[in-house]
């Protein structure tokens, strides 16, 4: 199981529909199975989320934030995970909106170097 605690990442792709860019930094913990984590940046003010990383190494979560024109917006999120060569960790995101839109979405966040 990779250990996610303590390790940053930023966006590095995302559908226009969602509102992580390269500015947003998540910041990860990791307690067993628990993962959470903490980002800002870019439209995104503040946010959190909270999830399990599941038996077959997939993480899934919630996550809400408050972004630049101060809506509160969450949903929910399943990240696969593959190391890259360099052995920084990728992450490959199905995220559904659960608010008004209920939309879906894709994104990539990347390892920042450690």
């Amino acid at each position: 199981m990779i250990n996610y605690n303590g390790r940053k990442f930023v966006s590095i792709e995302n559908t226009e529909n969602g509102e992580v860019s390269s500015q947003t930094v998540f910041e990860y913990k990791q307690e067993g199975k628990i993962i959470s984590a903490t980002y800002s940046g870019g439209e995104i003010i503040q946010g959190a989320l909270i999830g399990l990383i599941r038996e077959d190494g997939c993480l899934e979560f919630r996550y809400n934030h408050v972004n630049s024109r101060d809506e509160i917006r969450g949903g929910k999120c399943v990240s696969t995970p593959s190391i890259l060569p360099d052995g920084r960790i990728r992450l490959y995101e199905k995220w559904i909106w659960l608010d008004t839109e209920n939309a879906e979405g894709s994104s990539i966040i990347e390892e920042v170097n450690r």
